[in-house]
């Protein structure tokens, strides 16, 4: 095992994974919002769509897939609007909430929970930058290409929930909670702002792929 290789991995992932972006901001707001458990839920689903991420990258690194370019796009550019939509949708609620009331979200919105996350998490820009181009540089870290990638995947899922973890706790901190309305629209915004990123850098790609 190349151990220098898998430090400079477990570095870069855990640099990646704590940087907010539009997983953080979603469960911190869901942890606000909707309690730990339904955080817990969401990040199920963002911690599948890493792993499902890290699948897809195998199978093209090994040949038994090839992903049109315009394709990866699309799915971004889809999942971007929708982190754009979960971004105006809480600034509203926020901005609605009464004064000292909370701004829990409604019944059909908490079951929806795992879903929001897969959504966010196989359309979050950075994760698929990181899949598609730096994923494969670390797959040398074992002589085996399979034992390589199922390492590479499980200390993905293992510090991702972790970080992630740590993040919906410190929302459920007194602090946080005494600050939840100001927290909500921040983590609401930060979305908002990641999906507009999102969107112009997955039509850049579109249309440089066309030209």
């Amino acid at each position: 095992m190349n151990l220098s290789l898998l430090l400079l991995y477990l570095l870069s992932i855990s640099l990646l994974i704590v940087t907010p972006g539009p997983v953080v901001a979603l469960l911190v707001n869901t942890s606000l919002g909707a309690g730990s458990g339904r955080a817990l839920l969401t990040m199920l689903g963002t911690n599948g769509a890493s792993l499902t991420l890290a699948w897809l990258a195998a199978l093209i690194l090994s040949g038994s897939l090839s992903l049109n370019p315009q394709l990866i796009n699309v799915v971004s550019l889809v999942g971007c609007l929708f982190i754009g939509y979960l971004g105006v949708h809480g600034i509203r609620e926020t901005c609605s909430a009464p004064v000292g009331g909370s701004s829990r979200p409604k019944t059909g919105e908490r079951r929806n929970g795992f879903f929001n996350g897969f959504l966010v998490g196989i359309s979050n820009p950075k994760e698929i930058i990181f899949f598609v181009s730096f994923f494969p540089q670390f797959i040398q870290v074992t002589p085996s290409f399979n034992h390589s990638v199922a390492l590479l995947a499980v200390l993905w899922a293992v510090i991702d929930f972790s970080v992630m973890t740590f993040y919906i706790l410190l929302a459920r901190q007194s602090f946080a909670i005494r600050h939840q309305a100001k927290i909500s629209f921040a983590s609401s915004v930060l979305l908002l702002l990641m999906a507009i990123f999102g969107v112009l850098y997955a039509a850049r790609a579109m249309f440089a792929s066309l030209s």
